[in-house]
């Protein structure tokens, strides 16, 4: 009986959270005992637009918090006013969040204000420095600290939420649903060619890149410096850069790189056209988390532009580098990567330790045990939680 059925509540309002979640709610959708209830926050409008037609999903509520230069401030006064009518309304069993967004944040404080149990998918990254990333590492330790139920990517995350003090029993390893996404995608047979896909010659070297991160926008310059002497380099490399829109990014972009040779600037790219260009890639440049775990999948390499990362299973597997956002560490790197075969040939490994493709059906089944009595499901990897 629809009485009987298990509210599941999942709220996202980013293109990265937008990404990771999407595989939840199938399954969830796909699930008989449950009945499922999205609610996004807009905090990226424009980019949570095109992955809800992507995905196919139709939010039941849409808090439409984005204002032009909006602050940390105003993004979680707004998720945390809306959220209380929404809980209020749809009455959820139980309220999914993901990762380290403000809207991860300040709508697990608001399902906490209404006795509303949180669980965390993508819980127990971290830097162990509060400042780095800057405000992530702060919001995925407070929105774990609010949740009741962890959902740890990899065994790591697992032991740094049981360092923490979580119960155990709260947790499971799942795996990442980033890679359900991404591998659902990467299948399908239509991917559409990215903008100015023509440009790209594919006998020269194609490096993607992304940048975005707020500890970052000081650096931005010196980025992109590297990148307008790695476009010189003698292999004639190309870059290709979906440029964020963010006002201590792309004017910088622009100013430094528009014009110069084999470098392509284009607007945002949508999810299933950055899957394409990484496909087509010698290797990706990137502060991006999410890339962190997707470029593996293919055997791309990945030069992380930032000092700390939550992902050191990448380092520890060799498929990815820190070179921060230093201008001399990221074409020194570059140019390892575009000249040393046996250097590119050992971060190229496909071995991905983020996970197998099923997070998403272990949360489904995780919760069904715990909150109606069914069956706990293996959880990834060989840690039993």
């Amino acid at each position: 009986m629809q009485s009987n059925k298990l509210r599941v509540m999942t709220v996202f309002g980013t293109r990265p959270d937008t990404i990771k979640m999407a595989p939840v709610v199938h399954a969830l959708r796909a699930e008989p005992q449950i009945a499922d209830i999205v609610c996004v926050t807009a905090q990226h409008r424009q980019m949570l637009d095109d992955l809800l037609d992507l995905f196919g999903i139709e939010p039941e509520y849409d808090l439409n918090v984005m204002t032009p230069n909006q602050t940390l401030t105003q993004i979680t006064t707004r998720v945390l006013e809306g959220m209380e009518n929404v809980l209020q309304q749809a009455k959820p069993d139980v309220v999914l969040v993901h990762g380290d967004t403000s809207t991860s944040t300040a709508a697990a404080l608001a399902a906490f204000y209404q006795n509303v149990p949180v669980g965390h998918v993508e819980a127990g990254l971290r830097t162990n420095d509060r400042w780095l990333p800057f405000p992530e590492e702060m919001n995925r330790r407070l929105t774990g600290t609010i949740a009741s139920y962890h959902f740890a990517p990899t065994t790591l995350a697992r032991e740094h939420l049981l360092r923490e003090n979580v119960n155990v029993d709260d947790i499971i390893v799942t795996g990442n649903t980033v890679i359900d996404a991404f591998l659902a995608t990467a299948r399908r047979v239509d991917l559409p060619q990215p903008p100015r896909w023509n440009e790209i010659d594919p006998s020269r070297p194609l490096i993607v890149v992304t940048a975005h991160r707020r500890e970052n926008h000081p650096h931005m310059r010196a980025m992109c410096e590297a990148m307008r002497e790695i476009a010189e380099l003698p292999w004639k490399p190309q870059i290709y850069w979906p440029v964020h829109p963010s006002p201590q990014v792309r004017p910088v972009a622009y100013e430094v790189l528009d014009g110069v040779p084999g470098v392509i600037l284009v607007e945002p790219i949508d999810y299933a056209h950055m899957v394409a260009a990484v496909k087509a890639s010698t290797f990706v440049l990137t502060d991006s988390g999410g890339l962190q775990e997707e470029a593996p999948c293919l055997g791309k390499p990945v030069l992380v532009m930032r000092d700390e990362t939550e992902r050191p299973e990448g380092l520890e597997a060799g498929t990815l580098e820190l070179v921060g956002p230093h201008r001399k560490k990221i074409l020194e790197a570059s140019r390892r990567l575009l000249s040393d075969e046996a250097e590119y040939a050992r971060m190229a490994r496909a071995a991905n330790p983020y996970g197998d493709g099923h997070a998403s059906a272990r949360i489904v089944a995780w919760l069904l045990a715990r909150l109606r009595d069914g069956a706990f499901p293996e959880p990834f990897g060989a840690v039993r939680s």
